[in-house]
């Protein structure tokens, strides 16, 4: 593996970020998850806005322009031989003091990481996710928009935590009203009376470019979809429910806190958007 440092690659045992680097001090830069099929990057012009969106969110420079990002990306999967796989980008705030002051900080890191991936097993695509709900709430989207996604990830990974220690992929994260959120990695769908819905941006979640892609899908083929909260009342008694994400794709979730969702089974409408999802990431 080769992995690209501003400008550079190196091997894997070789890439290194100074330990003054304020993304290894304090989480200080951005990031975005993409995934490459037949050796193109799905949706890479949205994930490039977003970057350029989250870097701003914390007054962070990029030091290249976007379309050299693009290139870069691209000729990091070549570099790497890679036709169907998943890209890390990393924007660090670089090196500076063991103080928080950013403007002391020189030389942001642009970092691409090229790489095979399988979120989830196989089978949990035909047989669906069971998860649990976390005790950790999701930051509240007035302390930090929930639209940087930033390099600090501590509040996911403690839901994450609870997953694991519950046997579980994935846990479902609630916000500080109790509303549904999203997942530690993925946004949340359900689908009860012929409407497909999913909580809103101000439920306290970034808004995927996967979900984005799957509601312009469903659209298209007639379905209601509504951007509302949603309980976990709303979950439990849902017809269908599944995840979004760059690196999950789309997964059906057929358990919630050991209580089975619709007959226990992916729904028909989930399974069709799986299908016409798959077709447009083949374009």
């Amino acid at each position: 593996m080769k992995i690209y440092i501003s400008g550079k690659y190196f091997e894997r045992s070789e890439a290194k970020v100074s330990v003054f680097d304020h993304g290894f001090l304090y989480g200080d830069g951005v990031f975005e998850g993409m995934r490459a099929y037949g050796g193109k990057v799905f949706r890479l012009r949205d994930h490039i806005e977003r970057l350029w969106e989250s870097a701003k969110g914390i007054a962070l420079e990029i030091p290249i322009d976007a379309d050299k990002m693009a290139e870069a990306i691209k000729d990091a999967l070549l570099v790497n031989e890679i036709t169907d796989g998943y890209i890390r980008l990393i924007v660090t705030r670089g090196e500076g003091t063991l103080g928080l002051d950013h403007y002391l900080c020189r030389n942001p890191q642009v970092i691409i990481i090229a790489d095979k991936l399988a979120l989830y097993p196989s089978e949990l695509y035909e047989v669906g996710l069971e998860i649990v709900t976390a005790s950790t709430i999701r930051i509240n989207p007035a302390m930090l928009s929930p639209q940087i996604k930033s390099m600090n990830y501590l509040n996911n990974i403690l839901a994450k935590i609870e997953a694991y220690k519950a046997g579980c992929a994935e846990v479902l994260m609630l916000n500080s009203r109790g509303e549904v959120a999203e997942c530690s990695g993925d946004n949340i769908f359900i689908y009860k009376r012929g409407v497909l819905q999913t909580p809103p941006p101000e439920a306290g979640i970034l808004e995927g470019i996967t979900r984005r892609v799957v509601i312009e899908i469903a659209v298209n083929i007639g379905l209601k979809v509504k951007e509302s909260p949603i309980t976990r009342h709303d979950v439990f008694t849902a017809e269908e429910c599944f995840l979004t994400g760059s690196a999950a794709e789309l997964i059906p979730v057929v358990k919630l806190d050991d209580r089975t969702i619709g007959n226990g089974k992916p729904g028909e409408i989930t399974k069709k958007l799986l299908t016409l999802f798959k077709k447009e990431t083949a374009k």
